[in-house]
Protein backbone atom coordinates (compact mmCIF):
# COMPACT_ATOMS: atom_id res chain seq x y z
CA UNK A 1 0.00 0.00 0.00
CA UNK A 2 1.22 3.47 -0.65
CA UNK A 3 2.53 5.44 1.91
CA UNK A 4 1.04 8.63 0.76
CA UNK A 5 -0.64 10.88 3.70
CA UNK A 6 -4.52 10.92 3.62
CA UNK A 7 -6.18 14.29 4.19
CA UNK A 8 -9.02 13.93 6.64
CA UNK A 9 -10.89 15.53 8.81
CA UNK A 10 -10.98 15.20 12.97
CA UNK A 11 -14.64 13.77 12.30
CA UNK A 12 -14.06 11.18 9.79
CA UNK A 13 -11.01 10.19 11.74
CA UNK A 14 -12.83 9.51 14.93
CA UNK A 15 -15.41 7.41 12.83
CA UNK A 16 -12.76 5.06 11.23
CA UNK A 17 -11.13 4.77 15.03
CA UNK A 18 -15.11 3.63 16.36
CA UNK A 19 -15.24 1.26 13.11
CA UNK A 20 -11.94 -0.57 13.76
CA UNK A 21 -13.13 -0.28 17.68
CA UNK A 22 -15.80 -2.18 17.00
CA UNK A 23 -14.38 -4.75 14.44
CA UNK A 24 -11.96 -5.87 17.12
CA UNK A 25 -14.52 -6.08 19.26
CA UNK A 26 -16.67 -8.81 17.47
CA UNK A 27 -12.82 -10.72 16.92
CA UNK A 28 -13.44 -12.94 20.06
CA UNK A 29 -17.32 -13.80 18.87
CA UNK A 30 -15.95 -14.73 15.25
CA UNK A 31 -13.34 -16.91 17.24
CA UNK A 32 -16.20 -18.50 19.59
CA UNK A 33 -18.43 -19.23 16.57
CA UNK A 34 -15.73 -21.15 14.87
CA UNK A 35 -14.94 -23.00 17.88
CA UNK A 36 -18.68 -23.85 18.16
CA UNK A 37 -19.00 -24.68 14.48
CA UNK A 38 -15.41 -26.84 14.66
CA UNK A 39 -17.17 -28.67 17.63
CA UNK A 40 -19.91 -30.07 15.26
CA UNK A 41 -17.80 -32.27 13.42
CA UNK A 42 -16.94 -33.14 9.80
CA UNK A 43 -15.35 -29.00 8.74
CA UNK A 44 -15.92 -30.03 4.73
CA UNK A 45 -19.77 -29.89 4.82
CA UNK A 46 -20.01 -27.47 8.07
CA UNK A 47 -21.74 -24.56 6.42
CA UNK A 48 -21.64 -22.43 10.29
CA UNK A 49 -17.93 -22.85 10.21
CA UNK A 50 -17.32 -22.03 6.63
CA UNK A 51 -19.58 -18.53 6.95
CA UNK A 52 -17.73 -17.98 10.29
CA UNK A 53 -14.50 -18.37 8.47
CA UNK A 54 -15.52 -16.04 5.79
CA UNK A 55 -16.94 -13.44 8.19
CA UNK A 56 -13.27 -13.41 9.83
CA UNK A 57 -11.11 -12.70 6.71
CA UNK A 58 -13.99 -9.82 5.70
CA UNK A 59 -13.31 -8.09 9.52
CA UNK A 60 -9.56 -8.62 9.01
CA UNK A 61 -9.19 -7.05 5.77
CA UNK A 62 -11.46 -4.38 6.77
CA UNK A 63 -9.28 -3.88 9.87
CA UNK A 64 -6.19 -3.87 7.96
CA UNK A 65 -7.36 -1.26 5.41
CA UNK A 66 -8.88 1.38 8.70
CA UNK A 67 -5.47 0.49 10.73
CA UNK A 68 -3.66 1.76 7.23
CA UNK A 69 -5.95 4.81 6.72
CA UNK A 70 -5.49 5.72 10.29
CA UNK A 71 -1.50 5.23 9.76
CA UNK A 72 -1.76 7.81 6.88
CA UNK A 73 -3.83 9.98 7.79
CA UNK A 74 -3.00 13.49 7.64
CA UNK A 75 -5.58 15.37 9.91
CA UNK A 76 -6.65 18.82 9.07
CA UNK A 77 -8.92 21.41 11.09
CA UNK A 78 -10.62 23.74 8.69
CA UNK A 79 -10.75 26.22 11.81
CA UNK A 80 -7.16 26.51 11.68
CA UNK A 81 -7.12 27.52 7.87
CA UNK A 82 -7.30 30.86 6.27
CA UNK A 83 -6.41 32.18 2.81
CA UNK A 84 -8.80 33.27 -0.26
CA UNK A 85 -8.23 29.98 -1.92
CA UNK A 86 -9.95 26.85 -1.77
CA UNK A 87 -7.82 24.09 0.07
CA UNK A 88 -9.11 20.72 1.69
CA UNK A 89 -11.65 21.39 4.08
CA UNK A 90 -12.82 24.78 3.01
CA UNK A 91 -16.41 25.47 2.81
CA UNK A 92 -17.30 26.55 -0.49
CA UNK A 93 -20.30 28.50 -1.61
CA UNK A 94 -21.27 28.61 -5.20
CA UNK A 95 -23.76 29.85 -7.32
CA UNK A 96 -24.58 27.07 -10.53
CA UNK A 97 -25.70 28.34 -14.23
CA UNK A 98 -29.13 28.76 -13.14
CA UNK A 99 -28.54 31.40 -10.43
CA UNK A 100 -29.07 28.29 -7.99
CA UNK A 101 -26.76 28.64 -4.50
CA UNK A 102 -25.10 25.44 -4.04
CA UNK A 103 -22.73 24.77 -0.59
CA UNK A 104 -19.86 22.04 -0.13
CA UNK A 105 -17.06 21.25 2.07
CA UNK A 106 -14.04 19.79 0.69
CA UNK A 107 -13.47 16.42 2.53
CA UNK A 108 -11.56 13.35 2.35
CA UNK A 109 -13.16 10.53 -0.20
CA UNK A 110 -13.97 7.95 2.84
CA UNK A 111 -15.82 11.52 4.57
CA UNK A 112 -17.91 12.33 1.25
CA UNK A 113 -21.82 12.51 1.04
CA UNK A 114 -23.02 15.31 -1.31
CA UNK A 115 -26.52 14.73 0.62
CA UNK A 116 -25.30 16.40 3.20
CA UNK A 117 -22.83 19.32 1.32
CA UNK A 118 -19.87 16.91 1.82
CA UNK A 119 -17.60 16.36 -1.76
CA UNK A 120 -14.41 14.75 -1.75
CA UNK A 121 -11.64 16.64 -2.94
CA UNK A 122 -10.25 14.02 -5.25
CA UNK A 123 -13.94 14.47 -7.11
CA UNK A 124 -14.40 16.07 -10.41
CA UNK A 125 -15.95 19.14 -8.80
CA UNK A 126 -13.22 18.91 -5.84
CA UNK A 127 -10.28 19.19 -8.08
CA UNK A 128 -12.05 21.76 -10.27
CA UNK A 129 -12.53 23.83 -7.31
CA UNK A 130 -8.90 23.21 -5.29
CA UNK A 131 -6.88 26.33 -5.71
CA UNK A 132 -9.48 28.83 -6.79
CA UNK A 133 -10.30 31.97 -5.51
CA UNK A 134 -14.08 33.90 -4.88
CA UNK A 135 -15.32 35.12 -8.34
CA UNK A 136 -13.75 32.64 -10.06
CA UNK A 137 -15.92 30.42 -12.35
CA UNK A 138 -15.26 26.72 -12.70
CA UNK A 139 -16.53 24.02 -15.23
CA UNK A 140 -16.96 20.24 -14.38
CA UNK A 141 -17.71 17.55 -16.79
CA UNK A 142 -20.26 15.53 -15.33
CA UNK A 143 -22.31 12.16 -16.96
CA UNK A 144 -25.11 14.46 -18.00
CA UNK A 145 -23.23 17.15 -19.95
CA UNK A 146 -20.94 20.08 -18.45
CA UNK A 147 -21.74 22.21 -15.33
CA UNK A 148 -20.54 25.58 -14.65
CA UNK A 149 -20.43 27.03 -11.38
CA UNK A 150 -19.13 30.42 -9.48
CA UNK A 151 -17.12 30.44 -6.42
CA UNK A 152 -19.52 33.07 -4.02
CA UNK A 153 -17.32 32.48 -0.98
CA UNK A 154 -14.94 30.71 0.95
CA UNK A 155 -15.05 29.84 4.53
CA UNK A 156 -13.20 27.85 6.97
CA UNK A 157 -15.41 26.88 9.11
Amino acid sequence: MASDKVPMLAEGYRQLEEEAKRLKAERPQIVDAIEEARAHGDLSENAEYHAAKERQGQVEAQLADIEDRLARALVIDPTTLSGDKVVFGATVNLVDEDDKPIRYQLVGQQEADAKVGRISYNSPLGRALIGRQVGDEVEVSTPSGDRYYEIAGIEFV
